[in-house]
């Protein structure tokens, strides 16, 4: 079992709560109030439970400023009210930022097994692949 600090229990439930806030204010017609408080507390509980200088440091890294930028374009365009364009940027950034980790994701999806087997359609299974292989850098 890992051990959490103080900090981090703090950061998993603003990050859990902002989760929840963004899926919200996306259920209810993209409700700006709702993804705006979504995205401060998500950003927020991410430096709480790596740290601020991880945050900055995984946000601000030279071949990840296109992804930041549209990420946090996202948030800002979300705060000054405009949700639909603004999810759209944090989608494209949220996607740019992690693809380095798909292909982790991709694997241990297909070893779980009700999802696995639905991973290993033929329609799917090439998509999936294309995604599972992208180890490029932003």
């Amino acid at each position: 079992m890992i051990s959490l600090t103080d900090s981090q229990k703090i950061g998993m439930g603003l990050t859990g709560f902002g989760v929840f806030f963004l899926f919200f204010g996306m259920i209810l017609f993209f409700d700006k109030a709702l993804l705006a408080i979504g995205n401060i507390l998500f950003v927020a509980g991410l430096a709480f439970v790596i740290g601020l200088e991880r945050t900055f440091r995984f946000f601000f890294q030279k071949h990840k400023m296109k992804a930041t930028g549209f990420f946090l374009g996202g948030v800002f365009v979300v705060l000054i009210g405009w949700p639909i364009i603004g999810v759209v940027l944090e989608v494209y950034g949220f996607f740019l930022l992690f693809r380095g980790f798909f292909p982790v994701i991709v694997g241990f999806i297909r070893r779980i097994p009700v999802l696995g087997s639905i991973l290993n359609l033929p329609f799917i299974s090439a998509y999936v692949d294309k995604a599972g292989e992208s180890n490029t850098m932003v």
